[in-house]
């Protein structure tokens, strides 16, 4: 064994049928067996509960408050997992044991909690976690493999394609980003169009008119002037007259002979010393005033011509509010916005040809990275292939021929991961054309090529705890002897966990847990237990005739384990 224990431990309390159960894990194969409908999946439900699967309320156990999972990892073996922990604060930097406890609970409400190392985290840091700490296959992922997707999934996982699927889903992006954009503007093009026509005849009238800002306040106050210009010189130089020029007495000359008087008079009463400066003050504003009339006057100008004008522009300003709909003193401002919107529009078409442009560019970026990717795949898939043919030769297919098919199609609509038709075929009789799995495998054949494709996988896989739950249904006799050799020479480099029900794959295992329920008729128990070898081979004669033990099937048995011993 040359790989450090990952998976340590694991506590459940109150999940499902389960009250409670403390499993300890070591390195190599480990095997779970038990009889059906014991909850030898229990171990692994609750493993994914810990690494964020969903969880419901159901899984809470009849009459419990919550449900408790807990798994410990010893991260001795995985740098790159304590890097992303310290990066989170997630784990001790003075730990030098690196030793990792994820919890969660799930309430009989449905709630969940999740906890890493203590701290309360969120379901996505937890799945993002798990992905780093355990591989799990599902007892139904053969049925996943029919299909094509799943098939592509594959080849690019064997293939580590990951920054190749990267670069094509970036180039997507930005295509599908631009192509959007575009379809948006193309899509209002015909209103823009009748838009813009429209503003063309408004602005330009508006252009016409040239109305400039704050203008028509003036041209109101001028109007109002020169519609009155008459009345206002004539009271002006009848004013002027009264106060300077009349020979009955201007109210000059009477406010002067009255200062005159005043004078001589305060040498004899001080008291009239103030009113000689009113008086003072009055004769000098009268004085200014009458100069401030005659100027009035003389610049005072009866313009028939300018009153023509000024009332045209008013008019004209007007009427071209009340045809916008705005009021006179805003149409200076309306007439900016009609402008500044039809300069946009016209920006629009220019965007238009512009992001054609861009999407052509785009494209061939994306055609390229997509073209990488398929070659990549093409030659990944003559590997797998070989890898896929020597496993299943093992396991009694000795005819077996297995291709991948990548076709690739560079006028198919672009999607985030390439342009390729990724196809699985076999043929399993000589002298028959390959097809896809779907029309040509058994269920026992098609659990044969799914195991090999997970085994090849893990070999190249970085995560060093496995799980694996009947992945061999469907296999039996011979077969199921090469599967058993095949999770234990992986468990030689992984940590591997397997629910089986066959005893070659059973017997295969460094280590095998039994897993039995108890029923009082009110409540049911699961329970794990470690099985030292005499108790290996009870469970082992078990699997081979059922219920009823005999010392021939122990005898068996006990040969089928020392022959993995």
């Amino acid at each position: 064994m040359t790989l450090q224990i990952m998976l340590i431990h694991l506590s459940i309390k109150n999940l499902a049928v389960v009250k409670t159960l403390d499993v300890d894990f070591r390195q190599g194969l480990s095997v779970i067996t038990g009889e059906t409908g014991a909850g030898k999946s229990i171990a692994i439900d609750a493993l994914g509960l810990c690494l964020g699967d969903r969880a419901d309320a159901g899984m809470v156990r009849a009459k419990s408050e919550k449900a408790d999972v807990c798994a410990t990892f010893d991260l001795a073996a995985t740098p790159t997992t304590v890097c992303w922990l310290k990066e989170h604060d997630l784990i001790d930097e003075q730990d030098a044991q690196h030793e990792l406890v994820i919890r969660r609970t799930v309430s009989a409400e449905g709630r969940s909690k999740a906890y890493i190392n203590g701290v309360s985290v969120s379901l996505q840091q937890l799945r993002i976690l798990g992905l780093q700490l355990v591989s799990i296959h599902g007892q139904h992922a053969h049925q996943q493999l029919l299909k094509e997707d799943m098939q592509k999934h594959v080849l690019d996982n064997f293939a580590d394609h990951a920054p190749l699927i990267e670069a094509v889903n970036t180039s997507f992006k930005a295509l599908n980003q631009t192509q959007k954009q575009l379809n948006l503007l193309r899509a209002g093009q015909q209103q823009r169009a009748d838009r813009k026509n429209l503003l063309v005849y408004q602005v330009q009238e508006l252009d016409e008119f040239a109305i400039a800002e704050n203008e028509f306040n003036e041209l109101e106050i001028e109007h109002k002037r020169l519609s009155n210009s008459q009345t206002l010189l004539e009271s002006a130089q009848k004013s002027f007259y009264q106060l300077y020029e009349s020979d009955d007495g201007s109210a000059l000359t009477a406010v002067q002979s009255s200062l005159d008087m005043l004078n001589e008079l305060k040498e004899h009463d001080a008291q009239l010393t103030p009113i000689v400066s009113i008086l003072d003050e009055a004769l000098i504003n009268i004085d200014e005033a009458s100069g401030q009339l005659r100027a009035y006057c003389e610049q005072l100008e009866i313009d028939p011509m300018r009153l023509h004008h000024v009332e045209q522009r008013f008019s004209g300003a007007m009427d071209l509010a009340r045809k916008h709909g705005v009021r006179p003193e805003e149409l200076f401002m309306h007439h900016q916005q009609l402008a500044n919107e039809l300069s946009q529009l016209s920006l629009d078409e220019d965007s238009v040809e512009a992001l054609q442009h861009e999407l052509m560019v785009l494209k061939e970026k994306y055609l390229n990275a997509a073209s990488r990717l398929s070659k990549s795949r093409a030659t990944a898939g003559k590997k797998l292939a070989k890898s896929v043919e020597k496993y299943i030769h093992d396991m009694n297919m000795v005819n077996a021929k297995f291709c991948v098919d990548v076709s690739y199609n560079d006028i198919a609509t672009p999607s985030a991961h390439g342009l390729d038709n990724v196809r699985f075929l076999i043929s399993t009789n000589p002298g028959l054309a390959a097809d896809t799995l779907d029309k040509v495998v058994s269920g026992g054949e098609l659990s044969r090529v799914g195991l090999a494709l997970q085994v090849i996988s893990a070999k190249g896989n970085q995560i060093p705890t496995m799980i694996f739950d009947e992945v061999d249904t469907g296999i039996s006799g011979p077969t199921a002897s090469v599967v058993g050799k095949l999770l234990r020479t992986l468990g030689q480099t992984s940590q591997v966990v397997c629910v089986t029900h066959l005893p070659q794959v059973a017997a295969s295992g460094h280590q095998q847990m039994f897993v039995t329920k108890f029923t009082d008729k009110q409540t049911t128990e699961t329970h794990m237990i470690c099985l030292e070898e005499s108790e290996r081979i009870e469970e082992l004669a078990r699997l081979l005739t059922g219920d009823t033990m005999t010392d021939s099937a122990l005898a068996n048995a006990k040969e089928l384990l020392c022959s993995y011993q």
